[in-house]
């Protein structure tokens, strides 16, 4: 795959339209405007292997933490906040329209890596710095940690789950966007809303939690 600066934003400009998601139309996202045209104009840039256009979607987990951020802008306002597995940077845009003062966006998606800074400027918020894969250090010094629908999978559980642990250990306010995934412990959060959002897979509702880590 080329390195994420190899994608040029016309690529996703020419695949994307703006759409405002159901539970969020505060905020204007590229999405798909055909997703099979789309995962087949990604494997000509990419190769065979290319993953399938994940970035290019509002996700039920994604859209329930970010309207969590924007009915309650004061979790975020003045705050340096860390949006993990940002995808379309659907949640740090969130973030800075609810008033954060420092927004980054940790995605491993190289379309996606390119998406991110598109929607910020589509939505007219400071620019969203833009990390790759965060899981294997540290947690950075934030004031807030996002995370919509991340626990897609168990590997991906295993993974992101201490992660979010650490980064509560250090301080920071934790949310997760949860639209049902059977790998959340949900003995180990609070439960903060509850949102019936549109399946990005099917017509069907996905009722879907924010939850904070105590």
């Amino acid at each position: 795959m080329p390195p994420a600066a190899s994608v040029p934003p016309e690529f996703v400009r020419r695949h994307t339209r703006p759409v405002r998601p159901v539970l969020v139309p505060e905020v204007e996202l590229l999405v798909a405007a055909d997703v099979v045209v789309l995962w087949e104009a990604m494997e000509e840039v990419g190769g065979a292997l290319s993953e399938p256009p994940f970035w290019a979607a509002a996700w039920p987990g994604g859209q329930a933490v970010a309207r969590y951020v924007l009915d309650h802008p004061e979790l975020v306002a003045g705050r340096s906040v860390l949006d993990v597995g940002s995808g379309s940077g659907l949640v740090a845009v969130a973030a800075a329209l609810a008033g954060a003062i420092d927004v980054v966006a940790s995605e491993i998606d190289p379309f996606g890596v390119t998406a991110i800074p598109l929607n910020a400027q589509l939505n007219g918020v400071p620019p969203i710095r833009v990390v790759g894969d965060v899981l294997g250090s540290d947690p950075p010094d934030v004031d807030v940690v996002l995370a919509g629908d991340v626990c897609y999978d168990r590997v991906m559980s295993e993974r992101v789950l201490p992660y979010l642990a650490a980064a509560r250990a250090r301080g920071a306010e934790v949310l997760l966007g949860d639209p049902g995934r059977p790998y959340v412990p949900k003995d180990r959060f609070t439960e903060l809303a509850t949102f019936d959002v549109p399946d990005t897979e099917g017509p069907q509702l996905r009722r879907t939690t924010v939850w904070r880590l105590p």
